[in-house]
């Protein structure tokens, strides 16, 4: 088996292969004077599994789309190269927002993207908490392993918590409601005491959130949001405000995916957050966060990966 780690992604790829107890695979990223790239393996990898680390989130210098065409390039490379088996592992995996249509003429980008990487000669996709888990198991056609950070996050908390008696997991919208459960049902399990579950109704349409609903009891509890990302933080920022309207004593949130874009950081300076945790699927998820009000703790997500090639393997 050969694992590689492409561009920025290759740091998180290197505790990949650690966890593995492997050596990563050397390749060569090349940069034309036009903006053009080439991109191969330097090792052979014929009649090989191999595994191509890559997150797709957009970063400095270097877009969505260029990542996104870099990952195709070098996956038809190792394909022409003789790789019997090739596994996209992809920390963040973009353009998984928009799973359904909800305007005519809509397009499902999901879907679009999956047959795109199937297409190139991706033979299995793992990624970790996609946006939707049914849509991300019926886009893709190819063998794929769905993680989550969830067990990242519960045990994080079950330490920092101390003897708070009244802990209730908090999701940002109904669509989110089961991953609150399991991280209730996994915390509840590490603490030995009960975690209950609130959510916060939640409607966009047009690029504007309405919804007003609370369901659950927060009253003088520590509350948790839990969501698989944060980009513009209008998200937690309302399921923070609503959870302290509510009566919380303290509001944490944790989502998988640190984007942070533009102007996040302006948004949260408003959630009076306890804290705020993340998970390094985003590389340069320390740099993103810099200029929030709150220090952002982030979890290493190299273990789950590293389990999951291996169960692949």
């Amino acid at each position: 088996m050969k694992l590689f780690g492409i561009g920025t992604t290759r740091p998180l790829a290197e505790q990949i292969a650690s966890c593995l107890q492997i050596p990563l695979g050397e390749h060569e990223e090349r940069e034309f004077e036009d903006g053009e790239f080439k991109i191969r393996p330097l090792e052979t990898v014929s009649r090989q599994t191999v595994c191509v680390v890559h997150s797709l989130a957009g970063e400095e210098g270097r877009s969505v789309n260029d990542k996104f065409c870099r990952l195709l390039v070098f996956v038809g490379a190792l394909e022409d190269a003789g790789a019997a088996e090739v596994v996209a592992v992809l920390p963040y995996l973009a353009y998984w927002r928009k799973d359904q249509r909800t305007q005519p003429r809509d397009p499902v980008t999901t879907r679009y993207v999956a047959r795109v990487l199937e297409a190139v000669g991706v033979d299995g996709v793992v990624t970790v908490d996609a946006h939707n888990l049914i849509s991300f198991d019926n886009a893709f056609s190819c063998r794929k392993d769905h993680l989550t950070a969830i067990p990242l996050f519960a045990a994080h908390f079950a330490k920092v918590l101390g003897d708070r008696k009244k802990v209730v997991a908090v999701s940002p919208d109904v669509g989110g409601v089961k991953r609150a459960r399991a991280f209730a049902a996994d915390l509840a399990e590490r603490t030995g005491r009960a975690v209950d579950v609130a959510f916060v109704e939640k409607h966009r349409s047009l690029g504007r959130v309405t919804g007003d609903l609370f369901a659950g009891d927060v009253d003088g509890a520590t509350a948790i949001i839990i969501d698989d990302l944060v980009s513009g933080g209008t998200t937690i920022a309302r399921a923070a405000a609503a959870c302290r309207a509510h009566g919380a004593r303290a509001v944490h949130a944790a989502a998988t995916h640190g984007v942070f874009a533009a102007r996040s950081a302006d948004v949260l300076s408003g959630a009076s957050l306890a804290s705020l945790v993340v998970t390094d699927t985003v590389t340069d998820v320390r740099r993103r966060s810099a200029d929030l009000p709150i220090e952002v703790e982030v979890l290493g997500v190299a273990p789950l990966f590293a389990e999951a090639i291996g169960r692949w393997l």
